[in-house]
């Protein structure tokens, strides 16, 4: 393979032959590259949604394959949780193998953030909001907290690193647009729940 595939680093491109989508990833070779696809069958390494990839570990005992958050959403899927199994068609790249189609998966064995023992660090609130579109206006992952607003004149709504882990976002980014439920906290309103944008349908906070 031409380059090494790493769990950290720059988000990678997914890219497709064909405008629907149906397509393999692209190449010279066209539709007649399908023909290099593999199945793989496996499990969910680790998916991050503000990242937008995550990995499969195969059962066959293969590399890592890299899943994209763009093949997730073209084949029915938000997000996919660790533990999960999945059954993709996956090519080779010069970076190593990439899923492109996504046969199944089973969310049975995944670590749902629903399943997963609530946050011991800091105080969990219960949501009185509806599901609404944020923006993420400042966000420090080494001190483990940010803010989101609904615009200006609106309060800051805190946002907690345990909480973007139950949830699967490891980093937000200034500008960035999130969905959230929150609540009232201690010292004022909490995010209880957080998806990346384009998660379901949610009205706009504004």
């Amino acid at each position: 393979m031409g380059g090494k595939q790493t769990d950290s680093g720059e988000r990678p491109e997914f890219r497709t032959d064909t405008a629907d989508g149906k397509g393999a990833a692209t190449s010279a070779g066209g539709a007649e590259h399908t023909q290099d696809a593999i199945e793989i069958s496996g499990t969910i390494k680790w998916f991050d949604a503000g990242k937008g990839f995550g990995f499969i570990v195969p059962d066959n005992g293969m590399p890592d394959v890299l899943l994209h958050v763009t093949c997730l959403r073209r084949d029915g899927y938000h997000t996919a949780y660790e533990g999960a199994r999945i059954v993709v068609e996956a090519l080779n790249r010069p970076g190593g193998l990439q899923a492109f189609r996504i046969l199944s998966m089973d969310e049975t064995t995944a670590r749902h953030p629903s399943q997963m023992p609530a946050p011991r660090t800091h105080v969990t609130v219960e949501p009185t909001s509806g599901m609404v579109r944020l923006e993420v206006k400042w966000f420090n992952r080494i001190r483990g907290f940010g803010f989101l607003s609904a615009g200006e004149g609106t309060p800051d709504v805190f946002v907690h690193m345990e909480t973007l882990r139950r949830f699967g976002i490891t980093e937000l980014r200034p500008g960035q647009h999130v969905l959230v439920r929150y609540g009232q906290g201690p010292k004022g309103l909490m995010v209880a729940e957080i998806r990346p944008d384009g998660w379901g349908d949610a009205p706009s906070s504004h």
